[in-house]
């Protein structure tokens, strides 16, 4: 991308739209009762999603963004998982039978510091609970650091069958800098491991814009990765907010490469994959052409919740554990944020909702539009509008700003459809804003947009 556009944007922060409305704009309007409601309105003919947030992790990284509770003591994530059984319990009284489910991902924090036997007794409580449909992707995100063997046997035995493994870097310069020591080779010898119990399905997860980090060792990182040949890698821009997350104080500012050099960043590592065989999928994601999100990019199917780029269609999400965000057909919730609150209610028999949102027709005009320009680069407005009974004029919010980005060649019009190409990918999130009436009054701080 030519870097004088690059330097147009560098300055713009805008969301991630892994949901829209983002977070930011829920409100403690929505509690208990309203999740209660929407638990016992869940239509019983569709299969759900679960997702189960552990936020434990053994040793801090400088560079997440992520709810975590740093822990070396065992201890203390297996007392999280005993309360997090029993907020299973909770929720699925309130559901009005066993729902189906076809998509379980487990994230954190590390999902696997609960330990292996307590990460069965709570696989076992979930499929008392829930129909966990045959061929359901049971995802888990993996610290290769941290991985023993009798885990790996324990995420097999449970039916895991795609882990996401954070790797960031394998240049140990910036892996000092950011706090996580972690050789290719062991990383490698995981995913070997996982391969050899059964866990074929392998994500990756590299970050770009660290400190120390350059072109070339992007590219280096990347030609590490690939004898290992996962099945999908994502490459995320870091984003660096030290007002919200104090730890990343300890990262040294002047260490940061500029828009210009996290752009070229991002490109080295794409042409690198491409050149690989894999197929670009929306904002950062990479698949090989077998793999189910490439084909969903393919034939249009690929859709975008709190996790990220999915395959799941699933209009029912249900979060579990501290901070974890459900997705109804009426709305968002998201659980208490800090431990203490969370498990106390939990003990009280308490759904452990602070905050949500009530969608509104608007919002789910709004949120099409943004989820089609995210996940497949174009949007046909007229289309959309007319599915929601709304005029094609309504469709954009901030038209100033998409008169400018077809200016500049971002976005080519056809009639009613929009486009973005391919060599402005990164600026999604960008052309994504013309549809978010929120964002304009909205006090959040969000990642810069290149």
């Amino acid at each position: 991308m030519r870097p004088e556009l690059v330097r147009l944007f560098e300055a713009a922060r805008v969301p991630r739209y892994t949901s829209y409305p983002t977070a930011p704009h829920f409100t403690p309007a929505i509690g208990p009762a309203e999740h209660a409601a929407w638990l016992e309105a869940v239509p019983v003919e569709r299969p759900i999603s679960l997702y189960l947030h552990v936020p434990f992790c053994r040793q801090l990284c400088w560079y997440c963004g992520c709810t975590t509770a740093i822990s070396a003591d065992p201890a203390r994530p297996e007392a999280y998982a005993e309360l997090l059984a029993a907020e299973i319990e909770l929720v699925a009284a309130h559901l009005p039978e066993r729902p189906r489910v076809a998509h379980l991902h487990w994230g954190g924090g590390t999902p696997s510091s609960v330990g292996p036997r307590a990460f069965l007794r709570l696989v076992e409580r979930l499929r008392w609970r829930f129909r966990i449909e045959p061929g359901a992707e049971h995802a888990i995100e993996l610290d290769p650091r941290f991985l023993e063997p009798e885990m790996v046997a324990a995420l097999a035995e449970a039916g895991v069958n795609r882990a996401s493994l954070g790797v960031q870097s394998f240049d140990p310069e910036v892996q000092a800098a950011i706090n996580r020591i972690q050789p290719a080779a062991r990383t490698l010898a995981v995913i070997d491991a996982l391969r050899a119990a059964g866990i074929r399905r392998i994500n990756v997860d590299l970050l770009y814009g660290l400190p120390r980090q350059t072109v070339e060792s992007c590219r280096a990182t990347v030609a590490e990765l690939l004898p290992a040949a996962p099945d999908r890698v994502a490459i995320f821009g870091y984003a660096h907010l030290p007002s919200l997350k104090k730890h990343q104080r300890l990262i040294d500012e002047e260490a940061l490469p500029g828009a210009v050099e996290r752009v070229a960043q991002f490109e080295a590592m794409a042409e690198a994959l491409e050149a690989a065989g894999y197929v670009p999928i929306g904002l950062d994601h990479f698949a090989l052409p077998t793999d189910p999100m490439a084909q969903a990019a393919t034939t249009g199917r690929l859709h975008r919740n709190f996790q990220g780029y999915t395959t799941d269609p699933a209009e029912t999400l249900v979060g579990l554990g501290a901070s974890a965000i459900s997705s109804f057909r009426e709305g968002y919730v998201q659980n208490l944020h800090e431990l203490k609150p969370w498990r106390a209610a939990v003990r009280e028999g308490r759904l452990p909702t602070a905050r949500g949102l009530r969608l509104s027709p608007r919002d789910r005009l709004e949120r099409e539009l943004v989820e089609r320009i995210m996940c497949a680069g174009v949007v046909d407005l007229e289309a959309v509008a007319a599915r929601h009974g709304a005029s094609l004029e309504s469709c954009v919010v901030d038209r100033e700003r998409l008169g400018e980005l077809e200016r500049l060649g971002i976005v080519e019009r056809d009639g009613s459809v929009l486009r973005v190409p391919a060599a402005y990918r990164p600026l999604l999130r960008v052309v994504a804003t013309v549809f978010d009436r929120y964002l304009r009054a909205s006090p959040a701080r969000h990642a810069v947009a290149v």
